[in-house]
């Protein structure tokens, strides 16, 4: 275990947060509270999952289960946020929480134990757990984003058609 992997993992984080940062500002306050039908989510409802999973995973990571009593998670799919305000407090609640406990890890915690749903974890194991389900959610934001801004959504990795002249830009960059 080396600080190599908590270099890996703070960057990926920071890639995410900023991936689901750029994709709520590319849309209008409707846009964010938009839900194609009562079985899916809108991007106000998957912030708060997101912020809710977050604070009751990472607050008193080593000393308490991570799946807190005061967590009501059927709760949190209730749109319970209505402004574009209170949805960007929810996400940077929920984020500094997060990043809060993981710019604190320390290569010897990686192998401690924590607790989650009464089931032990290596520290290793549960950053991972989030390191997929996070990016999984993050996803789901630039999805109903593209759908939402379709033909203006400005695109946030390499547009479609356009892969060629990017690696023959990172190669032109690689060799000067």
């Amino acid at each position: 275990m080396s600080e190599e992997y908590l270099k890996s993992v703070r960057h990926e984080l920071a890639y995410y947060k900023n991936l689901g940062e750029q994709t709520m500002d590319q849309l209008s306050d409707a846009q964010l509270f938009w839900q194609f039908n009562e079985e899916s989510n809108s991007i106000a409802v998957i912030v708060q999952h997101l912020s809710g999973n977050m604070i009751s995973r990472w607050t008193d990571f080593f000393t308490s289960d991570g799946e807190k009593e005061d967590r009501h998670r059927d709760f949190e799919f209730n749109q319970q946020i209505a402004t574009r305000t209170a949805l960007m407090d929810c996400w940077n609640k929920g984020w500094d929480c997060f990043l809060s406990l993981i710019n604190s890890l320390k290569v010897e915690d990686l192998t401690k134990e924590i607790t989650i749903r009464q089931v032990k974890h290596s520290v290793i194991a549960a950053v991972n757990r989030q390191l997929a389900h996070y990016p999984y959610h993050i996803g789901q934001l630039v999805f109903i984003g593209k759908m939402l801004r379709d033909g203006d959504w400005q695109s946030l990795s390499i547009p479609k058609g356009k892969s060629a002249a990017h690696n023959a830009k990172m190669l032109k960059d690689q060799q000067q």
